[in-house]
């Protein structure tokens, strides 16, 4: 059973010529843009083992000539694959880790004694435990020593470094703003170990590295960036859409110390390994008309005439020749035969995107519609990876379902507990132990012991202590009242709401358990009773805890166990994907646009203002400050601004989708 198939997404857009090059030529021609070495590869899988290969053979090395190898290593998420494949050569290959030196990159300071919040044991958790290297020769900044000795321990820091003669080799993430090894924006290129204060968003981003609810001490002890440089190799891993953004300003915008990762522009044996979702703002895949000669499929042809548009601030059908061949697009002239022909045909093929009737129009020609018209009504389950993805991302669509006659049904995926806060729990706890005091007379013995029993549990609740059962099954029976509130107020009957609780989420932690074949068969129950002609998933595979992806992959898995089984309802079942709490479809990939008017993205927000327990305290809001309401609005009238400015149908706002249609290759 495939449980990874959303990362294979991003290959239905992107020619292999473009992120894995056949010569130096074509890699010297493709990559004119970046100023760090970038390899892309298609999985995450083969960029692991393309630096684990790295460091094997920097281990290797070393060994014939009876020498340690000392190495640098990050915490990051993006390292773990890298992490499991050595761990993985050392058992099953004999790999020996005897020789080689490590010094951890980072380390939180404070450290209270007995925290599970430690860079180190992070370390020793993903690798150092697993292999044989020798304790003695783990080396790590102390978070948990006085303050006033702080520069004094960074300074023997830096020493002991010196003394093993460098490191050979240093593996590292890169945070949303770029920051290396805990070096935030404003660290200089000098810079050598010392203290920093840890910027917010990354708190949040190491906060779900470790999988925990405990807060991140406010500061670390990092190795500097002056300190990074002089490492004789490095190797940057990143992975996942979250992190395209900050990659391509990396690689190809200027040095600057607001991204710390910039300066390793300056060394000069340092690569970046990437896979396709990472890259997917790089000039070579987003743009690849600006660096080589094209296939210039549809998509490529309405991306390079929206970018046309957008630089030169004119409509689609005021494009003129000379716009083309100013701009580097003279290959599209000579493909159309004039810049109007290549006009028009982009012009119809936008146009043809947005429709009023996401199920179809019935008896309409529907030769350019997005969806077909038949059948009619159609069975449709929206999943929802939380009990409010579906209203935040679709809420528009949702409703004009509902409205147009198809029988809807929305199957949120998990409970969504964990971002609930306390002071929800105690508010309902309050209403239920008044409402027993008020009409039961207090007589209800389980509802009196179990107030209690929550109450003291939460007056003695620290920082950083998981909630036990029964919190995490009061804050889930919150959220599926929320759902449920938001699916009346949309006309969905309260038997097409299904809450699946697939098992993986439930960890209590941030940190989820991995997705399994117990979540697929809970997904593939469901589209067997149902039998759908239409499934919305989420597509936002930028979410940054994961949770969105993991249930994409759960459902995309069990419509191909439903393939293999020869289920005959997929014949007669198109996929779509939206997205809208995290990010938007380019405009060359959207295949279907559902206009809203003023009133309907108002019935949206309303419906998304159900979900009261994540309007001023959701979790894991990341750089951007808006909540989520505010973001879907923002996102929906950007992309009906955009149809605007391109010379197409002025709506108020626009929710965008792209059709899967893996299961049919």
């Amino acid at each position: 059973m495939n449980l990874n198939l959303s990362s294979q997404i991003v290959l239905n857009n992107i020619s292999e010529e473009f992120y894995h090059p056949k010569t130096a030529v074509d890699r010297s021609e493709i990559t004119r843009c970046e100023k760090i070495p970038t390899d892309i590869f298609a999985t995450i899988q083969e960029g692991a083992v393309t630096i684990a290969d790295q460091v094997q053979q920097e281990i290797l090395s070393k060994q014939k000539r009876q020498q340690y190898c000392v190495l640098g290593l990050g915490t990051g998420k993006s390292l773990i694959p890298i992490y499991d494949e050595l761990i993985r050569r050392h058992k099953e290959e004999g790999l020996s880790f005897k020789n080689v030196i490590v010094f951890n990159l980072y380390e939180y300071f404070p450290l209270k004694a007995g925290t599970t919040v430690s860079s180190l044991q992070q370390l020793k958790k993903h690798l150092l435990d697993h292999v044989d290297i020798n304790p003695v020769h783990i080396f790590s900044p102390d978070g948990s020593i006085q303050q006033e000795f702080v520069q004094e321990h960074c300074r023997k820091y830096e020493e002991k470094i010196k003394n093993c003669g460098g490191m050979d080799m240093l593996l590292l993430g890169i945070g949303r703003m770029g920051n290396i090894a805990s070096n935030e924006p404003g660290s200089g290129l000098t810079s050598t170990s010392r203290l920093i204060l840890i910027d917010n968003v990354s708190r949040e981003e190491m906060t779900m590295s470790f999988g925990t609810n405990e807060i991140v001490p406010p500061c670390s002890i990092t190795v500097g960036v002056g300190t990074i440089l002089q490492a004789k190799k490095i190797y940057l891993a990143a992975w996942g859409e979250e992190k395209a953004d900050i990659i391509q300003k990396t690689v190809e915008e200027r040095i600057t110390d607001t991204i710390p990762a910039s300066f390793l522009q300056t060394h000069n044996d340092a690569h970046v390994i990437i896979d396709l979702a990472a890259g997917s703002k790089l000039t070579r895949i987003i743009h690849p008309w600006l660096v080589a000669s094209c296939t210039w499929t549809d998509k490529l042809v309405r991306s390079a005439l929206v970018w046309l548009c957008q630089k030169t601030k004119k409509p689609i059908l005021k494009l003129t020749n000379k716009d083309y061949n100013e701009n580097g697009l003279s290959e599209l002239l000579a493909l159309y035969g004039s810049a109007y022909n290549a006009n028009i045909k982009i012009f119809n093929d936008l146009q043809h995107t947005i429709t009023g009737w996401p199920g179809g129009k019935p008896d309409a020609d529907d030769t350019y519609r997005p969806e077909r018209a038949l059948p009619y009504p159609k069975r449709v389950i929206v999943f929802s990876p939380h009990p409010d993805d579906d209203v935040i991302s679709m809420g528009g669509t949702l409703r004009r379902l509902i409205q147009q006659g198809h029988d809807v049904h929305v199957a949120y995926e998990t409970s969504g507990n964990i971002a609930v806060g306390d002071e929800e729990v105690v508010r309902f706890m309050h209403f239920i132990n008044g409402f027993n005091q008020l009409f039961g007379n207090n007589e209800d013995r389980v509802i009196r012991e179990k107030y209690q029993e929550i109450k003291e549990f939460l007056k003695n609740k620290k920082e950083g202590d998981l909630d036990n059962r029964d919190i995490l099954t009061i804050k889930g029976l919150i959220r599926r009242g929320e759902a449920r509130t938001a699916s009346t107020f949309n006309n969905i009957p309260l038997d097409h709401v299904h809450f699946l609780d697939l098992p993986f989420y439930e960890s209590g932690k941030i940190e989820k358990l991995p997705m399994s074949e117990a979540d697929v068969h809970v997904v593939q129950q469901l589209l067997q009773k149902i039998q759908p002609h239409q499934i919305y998933v989420a597509g936002d595979l930028a979410d940054p805890h994961g949770t969105h992806r993991k249930c994409t992959d759960a459902v995309l898995a069990a419509i191909e166990e439903e393939k293999e089984q020869g289920a005959q309802w997929l014949d007669d079942c198109r996929v779509w994907m939206y997205r809208g709490a995290w990010a938007e479809w380019e405009i060359e990939n959207i295949e279907m646009c559902v206009p809203m008017s003023p009133e309907e993205l108002r019935a949206k927000r309303n419906a998304i203002l159900k979900h009261q327990s994540q309007m001023e305290s959701a979790p894991f809001l990341g750089k951007d400050e808006r909540l989520f309401w505010q973001r879907a609005e923002d996102r929906n009238r950007a992309t009906a601004q955009l149809y605007d400015d391109l010379g197409l149908a002025c709506y108020e706002a626009m929710e965008a989708f792209v059709e899967y249609k893996g299961f049919r290759v």
